[in-house]
Order: C-alpha cells, then structure tokens, then sequence
C-alpha cells in the first residue's frame, strides 16, 4: 500500500523539484570525513594494510588525508563538488564526535576533525560554506552552496567541563547527540543493556546547550535519556536520524508515542537508509523507507519528519568512499566495540571497524550512496507526497527547527 493511490508527480517533475527545493540530509556522518577517495589514498590503503593496520586505524589516517587532497589537486577538488552537485542536498549535517575515537582520544578526535572540515570549506569557498545560523541555510541555497553543519553524536569529547560547549561551539558545533549507543556521563544509549535516562551531569548538559541555542539530538539515546530531555528542554528536541519500530523492531528504532511525543514538543524526525535498520532481510528498498517515512508522518504530521540518510559510501552501514581489502581486521584483538553495535542490530561499517561480515552484503536497492540522494524524492512522489509536503520533508522542516533553535 502506498501513501496515495497515484504518483503526485512524474519522474521528471520529481527530479526537478528535488533540484528547485531545499534539500537537507539532517544526518550524514562522514560527509567531511569520509567523501573522497584519490589515487593517493589507495595507495595510502595500501601501505596501511601491509603494516597491519586496522580498519578503525586506516579511516582516521585516510580522513585526515583530505583536506590535504583537496588542497592540492584540482581532481580532487572536482570530486568532492560532484559528490554534493550529484546529491542535489544543499545542507548535510556531518558528525565530529562519536564512538569510534574511544574515551581518551575524543576531544583531540573533534578538535582535528573539525579543523579538518573548516581547511576543506575554506579551500572551496564558492562551493562551501559553515552553517552557523538559520540565515546561512537560506544563503547556502540562493548560491547554490553546500552548507555543513556541525553535530556530536556523542558527548564524550566535552568530558566532564560544561566549558567546553562554549569551546566548540565557538568552533561552529550546532547539534549535539547526548549519547551514542552505550552509556556515558550523561545516560544510557539505545543498545545498552539498561536503558535507564539522563545523568545529573546530563540534565546539566542540556540546560548548557539550551543557553546556547543548541539543538539536543536523541537519535541513539535510549527513550527513557528522549523523554527526560524532552521534559526539561526549553527547546523543541529532535531524532536526526532513526527509523520507526512501528515497522521494524530494532534498537535503533523509535516507538510510535515517542515520535508523537517529539512532534508535540515542536521536534523533528529524520529517517535513515541503512538497510539492516529499515528491513530485517539483507535486501531492502527505497519502498521498505518510505513505508517509514509514511507511518511517521501519520502519526507526527507533515510537519515533522525529515530525511537523515546516515549513508555516505556502498555498503551495509553508514561508510565512506574507502575501499577496504575485505582480509583487513576491523578492531585489534581484545579491542572492546565502543559503538555499541551487536550482532543482532543487522549492521557492518568500515569505520567503526565492526566484526560483523555477515552483514556486508545487506543494500538499499536505490541508494548505495550520497549521489543516489534524488532517488529518495522520486520515491516519495511515486507514493503519492505532493509538492508542498515534499518541500516540507526535504528540508523546509529542518530548517523551521533550526531557526527556532539556533537562531
């Protein structure tokens, strides 16, 4: 069953729309991190496998390569603008703090990886830009710019010093994931085995990031961490990117009555592509999202769902453009999986360097990667969303979030 009857507009009108509208990717972790894969790099992989390095070893050696890439070769440089010219997405909200750095190395993690973004936006000012304030989303669409926008998927890089919020703040940080999957100061995520809600240190934290006009993300946190946020927060709390349990149970996942509770709170939810996480079979479709897409919206309204696609790169898991040899070790031995993902949550990624090949060959027909963007609207008209809602979904309800949020 689709959304209505009969497609709201033909392939044609669809592809046109998803290149007049603002189109925002509310979740695209490695947009900065993970976009480009040069000659260089292959070789750089290369080296990387024959000194035995891991997975989790070589992402963070091939990330720090590209502003340096960019920098200095026009190739390269035309590569990373065609992956965003390709996706049609004029905002992509990219990720500087989450599981993979561990404990100890996650504020240097940020500080770097933020530093890196900032070398690569400035070294293509007529294609880029720092998305700050509401204004510069409408800015980065009127000139055909891509804004990036700056997110934590974990708080770990702010330790236990409320003052670093301001420090990266200053850096640009915007949104900000109170946890990942796992527990941490702040409270349970949403695979931990109990999900019990928000430190005192955490309910610290979001009054420090409702001073600063701060956006509070719940996506991996546990429902118990969502609810207490929601009712402390003096501003809308958001789910940049997660799919509904409704249609699929995953950990990931969120209730039915949690997302209303988000829309009723003045939120947003933004849904993932990843495959594992949409369908329990190792081949899913775009209609397998969409069927997402249209129970959210259902119960949310119109005006609070959005697309987080969590996809950059092929593959079952959010990914890069890297092409790993498949004989390269995810973690070293005896190295505890800070993300938190288990065999049961239908997942394999590269990056996090997850032990888990049974998943490798889990796909989205329709979208393997962020230039497959396009086809998310076309799938949406074809079940039916008209214009105005399509508008609405692409990236007109992110943005009334943002601006009342940040300003």
């Amino acid at each position: 069953m689709t959304y209505r009857d009969k497609p709201s507009l033909s392939q044609d009108e669809a592809l046109k729309l998803h290149h007049e509208a603002l189109v925002v990717d509310s979740q695209i972790p490695t947009i900065t991190i993970g976009g480009l894969y040069t000659d260089n790099m292959r070789k750089k992989m290369d080296e990387c496998f024959k000194e035995g390095l891991t997975k989790a070893e070589t992402s963070a050696i091939l990330s720090s390569m590209i502003p340096g890439e960019i920098q200095s070769s026009s190739d390269a440089k035309a590569q990373y603008i065609e992956l965003w010219e390709k996706s049609g997405v004029n905002i992509a909200s990219g990720t500087y703090a989450g599981p993979a750095a561990g404990v100890e190395a996650a504020y240097n993690s940020s500080v770097r990886r933020m530093s890196d973004a900032i070398s690569i936006i400035n070294s293509i000012p007529e294609k880029l830009m720092l998305v700050t304030k509401s204004e510069h989303i409408k800015e980065a669409y009127e000139t055909g710019k891509g804004g990036i926008i700056f997110d934590f998927q974990d708080t770990l890089s702010f330790g236990t010093d409320l003052n670093k919020v301001d420090f990266f703040y200053n850096l640009g940080l915007r949104v900000v994931q109170l946890t990942y999957n796992l527990r941490n100061l702040v409270g349970d995520g949403c695979t931990e085995y109990h999900k019990t809600g928000l430190s005192y240190f955490g309910r610290e934290l979001v009054g420090k990031l409702n001073d600063k006009n701060m956006i509070v993300d719940v996506s991996h946190c546990s429902e118990q961490v969502g609810w207490d946020s929601m009712d402390i927060s003096s501003s809308p709390v958001v789910v940049t990117h997660s799919t509904s349990a409704a249609i699929v149970q995953h950990d990931r996942g969120k209730s039915d009555k949690f997302a209303k509770a988000i829309a009723d709170n003045g939120g947003f939810f933004g849904v993932v592509v990843i495959p594992g996480f949409i369908q329990e079979t190792p081949t899913a479709t775009l209609d397998d999202w969409a069927i997402h897409i249209e129970n959210l919206v259902n119960v949310m309204g119109i005006d609070h769902v959005c697309i987080g696609t969590d996809k950059l790169g092929p593959g079952p898991g959010t990914e890069t453009l890297f092409e790993y040899p498949k004989e390269m070790p995810g973690l070293k031995p005896g190295h505890f999986n800070w993300s938190g993902f288990r065999e049961e949550h239908r997942v394999n990624d590269n990056g996090l360097g997850l032990p888990y090949p049974q998943y490798d060959d889990y796909k989205t027909i329709g979208y393997e990667q962020f230039t497959d963007w396009p086809n998310l609207t076309l799938k949406l008209a074809e079940r039916g969303f008209n214009e105005e809602e399509l508008r609405k979904i692409l990236g007109l309800n992110y943005l009334r979030v943002f601006k009342e949020v940040v300003g």
